[in-house]
């Protein structure tokens, strides 16, 4: 209620002024501009667009809005695109507690690469991710929006640190108590290393009466129609959705919880085993059901071309700190231990999961934008990563109207925040991106970044090399202190 009074509020103000007889007064106004509708996919040409504070007050046809408004400072937009700030629905933060201030450094990389908001997917520093949050919240410490899962429902003894260990129905109960009255996370991770099936389920149920979201990963012994069913909110990977439209699917399920198989025999079934009539139903009842799917495609990509593709010149590097760049290693090392077979089924996987991309959007799948970048996730660099990730996208299927889609109105959705992001309207929030191409027209196009906002606030082209910059630098000391 609280969100719509304000709204209202806005929308008066912003059409009062023409009544009044004279302009009102506004802190930013970026005239002349193509203004995006991401929502239609449509570019409405010759616009104005006002803020004030953290929000949009006026959109309009530029003279129009000229005479009504009056603002401290105004930004040409001709020849230039304006589309609502971009999402990066699937992060990580983490390496240990030595690597804390090298992720810290992460956060205005994303600012600077058009990414106003990110989700973050749990790694092993659940604590201070959560810390950041607040200060982010309240402006000591510059950042895109955050929202974070706190730590991961896990199993005992997992794989993963910086989780919750669960054993048992009430040790699920009770971490979700923690999360949900402690931490108040914007939603629950739940992952799959040692965590029995049946607790899973339970958790997904148990979130789901409390009006939690959920996402995770989804263990070999279930199907993913048992966990849509039992409530998870969003898939995360490409192979879960795939693995979903195998005919077999339940069989291998079952065989592997019964140690009939191992993971190996199950994931060989499982590829050999893919039915696109059995896929279109599974995705059409993720969509009755409103399980969205955030693919990750761009990572899996990276893995499966390190054969033939070196990033170890990248010039992303400068901006990733030593201690985060260590954790690519292991990654790295594995694929370069795979024979000419396992290189080829890697060739083989990826192209394999992106064919399914346009099943789910025929389906009505909501898809997600998320990188998977952070730690441990080889040469998926934070912030520039979302725009790899749209173009693998479009290149897998998707129009680039839909993968802008899934960068902007996606993560808002499966937030329940469509009404304060994701378009450019009065009332939404003052978070943008002024781009000098297209991006209906060429999903590159969001790479070429005029200038940022976010809260309200603008930075330049000359602010975001800034950003980048002062990044750099760190990284560049803490390569200097490594060195000696």
């Amino acid at each position: 209620m609280k969100t719509l009074l304000t709204a209202l509020a806005v929308l008066l103000t912003a059409y009062a002024a023409p009544a009044l007889g004279k302009q009102a007064s506004a802190d930013v106004m970026i005239r002349n501009v193509t203004v995006i509708d991401v929502e239609r996919a449509r570019p409405v040409a010759g616009q104005a667009v006002v803020l004030r504070g953290k929000d949009i007050v006026a959109v309009g046809p530029d003279a129009r809005i000229a005479r009504a408004w009056r603002a401290t400072r105004s930004i040409d937009g001709r020849r230039r695109f304006l589309v609502p700030g971009l999402w990066d629905m699937h992060v990580h933060f983490g390496g240990g507690p030595a690597l804390i201030e090298e992720n810290r450094a992460l956060l205005p990389l994303y600012v600077a690469h058009g990414v106003t908001t990110i989700r973050d997917a749990s790694g092993d520093l659940p604590d201070q991710v959560l810390a950041w949050r607040g200060e982010i919240a309240n402006g000591s410490l510059f950042g895109p929006h955050l929202l974070t899962s706190g730590a991961k429902i896990e199993g005992l003894a997992p794989v993963w640190k910086g989780t919750i260990e669960t054993g048992s129905e009430a040790d699920v109960d009770q971490a979700l108590d923690r999360l949900q009255q402690r931490d108040k996370v914007d939603f629950v991770k739940i992952t799959d290393s040692t965590l029995k099936p049946e607790l899973f389920l339970h958790a997904l149920r148990q979130a789901r009466a409390r009006g939690m979201r959920t996402s995770g990963h989804i263990p070999m012994a279930l199907t993913v129609g048992q966990a849509v069913d039992a409530g998870i909110s969003s898939i995360e990977h490409l192979d879960y959705a795939f693995k979903a439209g195998v005919k077999d699917e339940a069989r291998i399920a079952a065989d592997f919880a019964a140690g009939r198989i191992d993971r190996v025999e199950a994931n060989r079934r499982l590829q050999a085993g893919f039915d696109p009539a059995t896929a279109m139903a599974a995705y059409r009842n993720f969509a009755a059901k409103g399980v969205f799917v955030t693919p990750t495609l761009n990572g899996s990509r990276i893995i499966a071309w390190l054969d033939r593709e070196d990033h170890s010149k990248d010039a992303y590097l400068a901006y990733i700190g030593p201690g985060l760049r260590k954790t690519y290693d292991w990654r790295v090392e594995r694929a370069a231990h795979a024979d000419a077979a396992a290189i080829a089924a890697r060739h083989a996987h990826i192209d394999r999961m992106g064919a399914i991309l346009p099943m789910l959007q025929q389906a009505g799948v909501t898809i997600i934008a998320g990188t998977d970048a952070g730690f441990l996730n080889s040469f998926n660099y934070p912030g520039i990563g979302l725009h790899d990730e749209l173009s693998v996208l479009v290149k897998y299927g998707l129009t680039p109207a839909q993968a802008l889609a899934a960068a902007t109105r996606a993560g808002p959705a499966w937030f329940g925040k469509l009404d304060r992001y994701g378009a450019i309207r009065p009332g939404m929030a003052a978070d943008l991106v002024l781009l000098d191409r297209n991006p209906l027209e060429d999903i590159a196009a969001t790479r070429a970044i005029r200038a940022v906002v976010m809260n309200g606030k603008v930075y330049d082209r000359a602010a975001l090399d800034a950003i980048l910059g002062e990044v750099r630098a760190k990284v560049a000391a803490w390569n200097a202190a490594e060195a000696k």
